[in-house]
């Protein structure tokens, strides 16, 4: 009764996890125990493929219906109601200062329930926002939207999307969390353009309305059929609220710390650039037109960065992911800032950084920190950067006021290279043996 009991439960481990589905665990059948264990490891892979796919599809809905969306309906928005301009584009500062605050506790919740009803809410909440914002006859009401929809943000983005991988498959989240940015990455190539176009047919307001119904429709089913019904590391910590407390090791405080500065100003960067990207291609003189072809690129910019990611396996340690993806994302803004007569250069090597930190901010830590307990580590580490893509739309629509397009470009040069040298502290951390490079014995446990 043992043997059954043990077998049942590294059945569940390997893909109980997934589906909650029990199979032949001990292989004991005429097969023998070999062709069992490679028919529930090609189980669990079909298995865990299809929550990366869901995941994915849903990804792109989440950022098109928010981040994505003011880069496109902001001058409309302004232009039909009158609302000053500087208003529109806060509220994406809203969403994201509300997603900032909720992050820390999304990911409690991910660590103890799982992934699927946190997610499954967001989608609800986004819904919801969008639809109030369609509906909206003033500024308070549009910015009620907005903060309707942070709570959305804060639970159905790339942060909790990364938590939930993690919480689900524990060490073996890498692989997983590479595919999921391979689909995200095209989020923006098909949300700038898809809402160009539905600004152009329906209006703003019925456009946010169709994200709505996206939301509800698509995401919210994806996300109750297939995400995983109990975490990997369910069975094995104890119940209670002991279980998700994040007590990083002796040691590695600094390094945690100067992780989530390195995060936080490479999304400061990304929530500029996101929101004006347009603004700052027309200040090289590029027209409207031509800068939202433009920005098209840096979607399959991203997504070819991270096939080469993917391809290069589990060979190298994430550290080198992130080192190689803030190095070329200080040189898209460089390139851009030099006036070089190709902006595309300068988008494509932006995105392909941009899209290797998207891997690096979900597999860093959890090679440095280990699967334990690491969906309420990425939740804390997504309050600061958070908060910074908040600030971002404002504070880089003043300063483009204030000093001109271009000079926010080199602002944000000289901010990208500043970034590297902080990863290359980190790597420097990490070379000196401040800590194993490997999952500590403990990061999350009741004493």
């Amino acid at each position: 009764a043992s043997r059954d009991a043990a077998c049942k439960e590294n059945a569940r481990a390997r893909v109980g996890g997934l589906h909650g589905r029990e199979v032949d665990p001990c292989g004991d059948g005429p097969q023998g125990s070999g062709m069992t264990e490679r028919t529930d490891a090609k189980r669990a892979g079909l298995a865990q493929l299809g929550v990366v796919v869901s995941l994915g599809i849903s990804q792109l809905i989440g950022y098109g219906s928010s981040l994505y969306l003011p880069a496109i309906l902001a001058a409309p928005i302004a232009a039909e109601e009158g609302w000053p301009a500087v208003w529109v584009m806060a509220g994406l500062s809203v969403g994201m200062l509300v997603a900032g605050v909720v992050s820390a506790r999304v990911g409690v919740l991910i660590q103890r329930h799982g992934g699927r009803p946190v997610m499954a809410c967001s989608a609800v909440l986004i819904a919801l926002g969008l639809l109030v914002m369609a509906a909206a006859p003033s500024v308070p009401v549009y910015l009620a939207g907005w903060t309707v929809m942070g709570f959305g943000m804060g639970g159905g983005l790339y942060d909790a999307s990364f938590a939930t991988l993690g919480a689900a498959y524990g060490s073996a989240a890498r692989v997983a969390i590479t595919r999921l940015t391979l689909i995200g990455g095209f989020a923006s190539t098909i949300s700038w353009p898809a809402n160009m176009a539905l600004v152009e047919l329906l209006g703003w307001r019925w456009t946010c309305v169709a994200w709505a119904v996206l939301n509800l429709a698509v995401a919210l089913p994806l996300y109750l059929v297939m995400l995983p019904r109990r975490n990997f590391e369910a069975g094995s910590e104890p119940a209670g609220r002991a279980s998700v407390v994040v007590h990083p090791p002796v040691g590695t405080r600094s390094m945690l710390i100067l992780l989530g500065v390195l995060l936080t100003v490479v999304a400061l960067i990304s929530g500029i650039v996101s929101v004006h990207f347009v603004r700052l291609l027309g200040g090289m003189g590029v027209d409207l037109a031509s800068a939202v072809a433009l920005g098209t690129l840096i979607g399959p910019a991203q997504v070819g960065a991270r096939i080469i990611d993917m391809l290069l396996g589990t060979r190298h340690h994430p550290i080198w992911t992130m080192l190689v993806a803030l190095a070329t994302v200080a040189l898209g803004m460089i390139l851009l800032g030099a006036g070089v007569g190709w902006p595309a250069l300068a988008l494509l090597s932006y995105g392909a950084g941009n899209g290797l930190i998207s891997i690096a901010k979900g597999t860093l830590p959890l090679a440095l920190f280990g699967p334990t307990g690491y969906a309420v580590l990425m939740g804390r580490l997504a309050v600061s950067a958070l908060i910074a893509q908040a600030i971002a739309p404002a504070a880089g629509t003043m300063f483009a006021d204030a000093f001109g397009a271009n000079t926010l470009v080199h602002t944000l040069a000289v901010m990208g290279l500043a970034d590297v040298a902080l990863g290359g502290a980190l790597y420097v951390m990490i070379r000196r043996g401040r800590r194993r490079l490997v999952a500590a014995p403990t990061l999350a446990s009741g004493g």
